[in-house]
């Protein structure tokens, strides 16, 4: 391991919508780069509290925010997160429903204000490598294109030291923005997997399965985080409300989960150093020889 650039200890923050988004997405590059010793930061922006639950003995509705917490926090602490911080909106439910009505929900949230909140964490942590959802959330859940929203913005505000002056706190600009992502080729792969195994997976009928992932070229980041691959399905098992075990990703043979989880795509949205492309760790260009 080199040193960081600018004497600051590397430090990578991702954004969430949800408690168990951490897991799938950058379960793997959360506890692998905890292990390699850099500071990790877990922003998730609600509770859950509208989340669907699959065990009624596990959480009720008007328990489930403090549930989903808990088992938060036990996910963090099996993939080795240095510190969780919670931005404090409402969960949004799906479009159309009263839930995402909700002036308390995080999709409603004044823009200015929430980005502000997230300004705070960054100035805070002074992450060099920053991770969120693509524009449209990875797969259109209000308040994953929320983060977005807020995530972009915050990457590019917190180093204006005009911008949230009243925070009292140094600016900060984050060296580099990614979006976590799965190639389209990857997702058909799995796809034709899951109907091999005869697993029903989280697909519609009337769903287009080309339509999902990202397109392959725009990949630009491949993370190898196969040794935490089991403890990446730990984390996620962790939220026994939201992930049951008939739920499809935990009825996968480990071997398949190995091979379908063990690998991180992202999309690189900005950077102010120079880096390879295509590249195999989100903080290349950063570390000191």
């Amino acid at each position: 391991m080199g040193e960081p650039m600018r004497h600051e200890p590397l430090t990578l923050m991702t954004v969430h919508a949800h408690p168990d988004d951490e897991a799938i997405g950058t379960g793997g590059i959360l506890a692998r780069y905890a292990a390699e010793g850099v500071r990790t930061v877990l922003v998730t922006c609600t509770r859950g509290e509208v989340g669907e639950i699959v065990d009624l003995t596990v959480a009720q509705p008007e328990n489930l925010a403090e549930v989903r917490v808990a088992e938060l926090k036990t996910a963090s602490a099996l993939l080795q997160v240095s510190a969780l911080e919670f931005l404090g909106y409402r969960d949004s439910g799906m479009m159309g429903t009263p839930e995402n009505d909700d002036p308390r929900a995080f999709y409603r949230a004044d823009l200015d204000e929430a980005t502000g909140r997230l300004v705070a964490l960054v100035r805070c942590y002074r992450p060099q490598v920053l991770v969120t959802y693509d524009e449209n959330g990875f797969y259109g859940h209000p308040d994953h294109i929320q983060a977005n929203r807020v995530t972009v913005a915050a990457f590019h505000a917190a180093g204006d030291p005009s911008r949230y002056p009243e925070l009292g706190l140094d600016p900060w600009t984050p060296s580099k923005l990614y979006y976590n992502a799965i190639p389209r080729s990857r997702m058909l792969e799995f796809i034709r997997r899951l109907g091999d195994l005869q697993i029903e997976g989280p697909f519609d009928d009337e769903d287009e399965p080309e339509n999902f992932g990202t397109p392959d070229e725009l990949i630009a980041a491949t993370v190898d985080v196969r040794a935490y691959a089991r403890v990446k399905r730990e984390a996620l098992a962790a939220h026994r409300s939201q992930v049951g075990p008939e739920t499809f990703f935990l009825k996968l043979p480990l071997p398949i989960w190995d091979e379908a989880f063990g690998v991180e795509y992202f999309v690189r949205a900005a950077s102010s150093v120079p880096a390879p492309t295509p590249e195999d760790d989100l903080f290349a260009g950063l570390r000191r020889a």
